[in-house]
């Protein structure tokens, strides 16, 4: 089935040259079918290439989709073009009143700063809350992952040593965890962060259970039953050539960066990346939307608030 995004997003003409089916907002609204209705708060400065990550993985289900985007209010994007956010973007006060199946908080590059000290933290802290009563299951992605367990939970991060830069292997330690069914053995991640969570804080708290993890990468995925709500802390939407962007990116502005992990062949940079995460994301994505959103959201999306208040 199809992923509805807006008419106009540049997302589009990528995804129809890559064999993923985009309806057309005219289409869609002739169809006698409800689509999940998914809300991407993109906190990512690129935030083109964010939607194009996301619609990709959400549109390579057999779900139709509908695609509603949000940015902070509070924060000005000097990566995307104004008239990009004011045609493509709404902001949470516009939201508010809706309910929607699932919610997708990505990650953002404020790691450096204390979560107060984010100009759209107390925003962004009232749209978790939100999400508690108004979204069935909310998907949370690297600092966004460490956000919300901070603010719910209130599990703090923490400064790695050095950035931990690369695709790391990881495996399931909830094996009956329904989110990684027909997961290899070992399956593989991007991570790009300077930050961490501690597994002891995490596995005190009984409201959250560890899913997966990696040796080098620490915990990678975790489950709050309450509002089904999970917390990845990697980057499984990433691009073949998003590593390397960024790898290029720092040292043509002489910032420290070293080569990222397992992601050249024979960590020869002059060579293509390899990609060995993309089966397992879209296997990531399509479970989320299955088992998480579709099989259980209430068909009348006005009875989310209902259900929320008798959890």
């Amino acid at each position: 089935m199809p992923i509805k995004i807006p008419d106009g997003l540049p997302a589009v003409e990528t995804l129809h040259q890559e064999n993923i089916f985009v309806m057309p907002q005219g289409r869609a609204v002739s169809q006698d079918i409800r689509p999940l209705r998914i809300l991407l708060v993109n906190l990512m400065p690129r935030k083109i290439q964010t939607e194009v990550q996301f619609s990709r993985l959400l549109g390579n289900t057999s779900l139709q989709i509908e695609l509603e985007l949000v940015a902070p209010r509070t924060h000005t994007s000097v990566n995307t073009p104004p008239e990009h956010l004011h045609t493509f973007y709404k902001t949470f006060d516009q939201v508010r009143e809706q309910n929607f199946d699932g919610c997708i908080i990505t990650g953002a590059p404020v790691e450096h700063l204390p979560f107060e000290e984010v100009d759209y933290w107390d925003e962004l802290c009232e749209l978790m809350d939100w999400t508690t009563r108004h979204v069935h299951s909310t998907f949370h992605i690297c600092w966004g992952a460490q956000a919300g367990l901070y603010h719910h939970f209130g599990i703090p991060k923490q400064a790695l040593p050095e950035k931990l830069f690369g695709v790391y292997p990881h495996s399931v330690e909830y094996k009956r965890s329904i989110l990684f069914r027909g997961f290899d053995d070992v399956f593989y991640v991007p991570h790009s962060r300077h930050t961490t969570v501690d597994r002891r804080e995490i596995e005190a708290e009984k409201h959250l259970q560890i899913l997966a993890s990696s040796p080098r990468a620490g915990v990678y995925a975790v489950y709050a039953k309450k509002h089904k709500q999970f917390f990845v802390t990697g980057h499984s939407e990433y691009d073949a050539d998003t590593l390397e962007l960024e790898y290029r990116r720092d040292l043509d502005a002489g910032k420290p960066i070293s080569l990222p992990e397992n992601y050249y062949p024979n960590d020869d940079a002059t060579q293509s990346p390899r990609v060995t995460w993309r089966a397992h994301a879209n296997l990531l994505f399509c479970n989320w939307l299955n088992y998480f959103v579709y099989q259980t959201t209430p068909y009348d999306l006005s009875m989310i608030p209902e259900k929320a208040e008798e959890e």
